[in-house]
């Protein structure tokens, strides 16, 4: 049999592009061939969007981009090209905005059909092959739109105007007697609240995502307010998740969300950037709380990042796909007869009544999947629940778990594994530098930070041009694509936590560096706020900021934060003046305050009370080092930490931190110089006398 005919795609680096390169339409990678064709011609664009684990990108490939009659219409009336929104954010960013304000709604597969020039006149996401239910079908739509092109051009490119027009204007910022505060948040705490579900946690009903943005901001909450219910929302959502079938209780991880309510029918796919955020809010919740489960959650996730999704030369891979051999999810799901004959009679009843296992399978059952005999693991209990109801240790228990799921990994090493997205992204990369540079700090595991240094050695060796300005993507040894706001962002974020974990000044240096260069390309001088694209990038018809906490978090909220700790850190009030102008840039937030909770932690850490702490004292000595964890023990988020090596003649932190200048050891000893909003303590080198400095909330 001879091979298929393959288009152009085959030629990307990208595996979700050149999963279409067999597609019988003449797909184009975005670029000036494309519109240059269309021009020419005169023919409206089609613009696919997707990503590599998109389950419905996966579908409405094989319905409509791999049928003959589909490809044919589309060749005739289009030109059409392929988007991988993880490798272009900023194309999607722009035209999923034109989708939630023409159709009221999102989501990917996004197809948008457009004129040469760009500029959109129709928006929809998944479109079958044939009409059903009110949707239209490609068989029917595409002669439709091709015929009102070619009778109607006209009205067609007149209202593609003024799409784009109202999509351009600028909201106004907020004047600064409007600056957001402390109002605002309790505001946005009340409106988690109204939306939280108090039996299963988490935020609506279904689908449920992990959104560990809110949860980090209702951290915050209860450390300023002392809101039990704030905290109970945080523990209740991350307990049912980890309970629940969105975690892989075989191999760890987080699955992209749940279907259902409680958290049990996941859709498999896994997130780089879920894992990082969702390390962050169980280690923040084990400090404040103590209770060892949340750590080893934390730590769990973190062995799943570096032994599944760590590449050879330190980044980090994107994704996993939700399928394999054609089948969503099975990979993970288990037969009671395959788990007989993996487990012992003994650790098959233990299983057996741990897990919520049904005998005809439980995948399928109120759900739109076809009933089965596979099992998704969920506990039926938590685990301290069902040590209790057998009258045995938790850690007994959790010893005997870790042994059965050591031989059920083994086993499913064996299975043909679901695709892995390895593209290595700055921005996702960014995030999970910052998780285990929070990890190595809360947990006291150097190979977490090692592991941190790793990657971000490998962005600064491989994703950064001559001018040291740094790319989005990697992969296959070509890095590519300028990088936007989230890269920058999310990069930034990163080398503050790892300065604030190994104090190598060389991190803060970077950090500093490129925030300068978000400033001088991204900073809109007109209103404030980051736009998503350089002044010297590609440009769409609309240059747009965002500010929209998702399953990301935005760019210009991370930014907020880190001008916030980078002007703490360094004395530079320059710093914190931008970072205020974010919060009036974007007169939205006032709205829902709730759906920035991302922001709001910024917005936390800037009305305060918030803490400089400068540790003198010889790097490596005992005391020096007890001084810095005893920081990590309690939950004290808003707080930056400089170190002062005693061994060094002339501190280089000084040079970037002025006023560290005066703040030496006492008696040779680790010395603890403690602020708090602009007022500073007398100097302590008792480690209870600093720790209560820092309880002086």
């Amino acid at each position: 049999m001879s091979a298929k005919k393959q288009n152009r795609l085959a030629f990307e680096k990208s595996p979700y592009l050149r999963q279409h390169a067999e597609n019988p339409v003449d797909w184009y990678p975005w670029g000036p061939e494309a519109f240059t064709r269309a021009t020419r011609e005169n023919k409206p664009v089609f613009l696919s969007i997707g990503y590599s684990t998109c389950h419905w990108c996966h579908v409405m490939a094989r319905e409509s981009f791999e049928d003959p009659l589909v490809a044919r219409l589309m060749n005739a009336a289009f030109v059409s090209i392929k988007v991988d929104r993880e490798e272009r954010p900023d194309i999607d960013l722009f035209y999923m905005a034109v989708c939630q304000s023409m159709t009221g709604s999102g989501g990917w597969p996004l197809s948008i059909i457009m004129t040469p020039d760009k500029l959109p006149f129709f928006a929809a996401t998944y479109i079958p092959r044939e009409a059903r239910f009110g949707r239209p079908g490609m068989v029917d739509l595409v002669p439709r739109i091709q015929e009102i092109w070619n009778t109607r051009q006209k009205e067609v490119r007149d209202s593609a105007q003024e799409i784009t027009a109202a999509l351009g204007k600028v909201s106004q910022p907020l004047p600064g007697s409007l600056e957001p505060g402390e109002p605002l948040l309790h505001l946005a705490f009340q409106e988690l609240g109204q939306r939280f579900d108090p039996e299963y946690g988490g935020f609506g009903q279904a689908p449920k995502f992990p959104t560990a943005h809110n949860l980090l901001f209702l951290l915050r909450y209860w450390k300023r307010t002392g809101d039990g219910k704030a905290l109970e929302m945080v523990e209740k959502t991350l307990q049912k998740m980890r309970s629940g079938g969105i975690y892989d209780q075989i191999g760890s991880g987080f699955h992209r969300y749940s279907t259902d309510r409680f958290w049990r029918v996941p859709h498999f796919e896994k997130m780089l950037y879920d894992q990082a955020q969702l390390v962050a809010a169980y280690l923040e919740t084990y400090q404040a709380t103590r209770k060892p489960d949340y750590a080893a959650t934390a730590r769990a996730i973190l062995e799943y990042v570096l032994r599944e999704m760590t590449a050879p030369g330190g980044g980090f891979y994107c994704a996993e796909d939700a399928d394999s051999e054609g089948q969503e999810g099975k990979f993970y799901l288990w037969s009671t007869d395959e788990l007989k004959q993996v487990l012992s009679p003994e650790e098959l009843d233990l299983f057996l009544n741990t897990f919520d296992i049904a005998e005809n399978g439980n995948f399928g059952q109120d759900t739109a999947q076809e009933k089965t005999v596979s099992n998704i693991l969920y506990l039926s209990q938590t685990l301290e629940e069902s040590a209790a109801a057998r009258g045995m240790p938790l850690h007994e228990l959790s010893r005997r778990i870790d042994l059965i799921n050591s031989k059920l990994l083994a086993r499913r090493n064996q299975r043909v594994r679901p695709l892995k997205d390895d593209k290595i992204l700055t921005d996702w990369n960014g995030l999970m530098v910052a998780a285990l540079a929070e990890g190595a700090r809360v947990l006291n595991e150097p190979k977490y930070a090692a592991a941190a240094q790793s990657a971000l050695n490998f962005i600064l060796e491989n994703m950064l041009d001559r001018e040291g300005r740094l790319f989005h993507r990697y992969r296959d040894g070509e890095s590519a694509v300028p990088a936007h706001l989230d890269d920058y962002a999310f990069l930034i974020y990163g080398l503050v936590e790892l300065y604030e974990t190994t104090f190598n000044i060389a991190y803060l240096k970077q950090g500093l560096l490129f925030n300068q260069v978000l400033l001088e390309h991204f900073w809109d001088d007109h209103h404030g706020g980051f736009y998503f694209t350089a002044d010297d990038a590609e440009q769409l018809p609309v240059r747009q900021k965002e500010i929209y906490d998702g399953a990301i978090p935005s760019g210009n909220s991370v930014a907020m934060l880190n001008l916030l700790r980078l002007g703490r850190i360094t004395g530079n009030p320059e710093l914190e003046k931008k970072a205020a102008q974010i919060g009036r840039a974007f007169p939205a937030i006032l709205d829902s305050p709730s759906a920035y909770t991302q922001l709001m932690v910024a917005i936390d850490f800037a009305v305060g009370p918030c803490f400089e702490v400068v540790i003198a004292g010889a790097s490596n000595a005992a005391d020096t080092q007890e001084m810095l964890k005893a920081m990590e023990r309690d939950f004290i988020p808003n707080k930056v930490v400089l170190l002062v090596p005693s061994e060094a003649e002339s501190p280089e932190i000084a040079l970037l931190a002025p006023y560290t200048r005066q703040q030496k050891s006492l008696d040779n000893r680790a010395t603890a110089y403690v602020c708090r909003d602009f007022s500073c303590r007398q100097p302590t080198t008792d480690i209870r006398t600093m720790l209560q400095y820092l309880a002086s909330w």
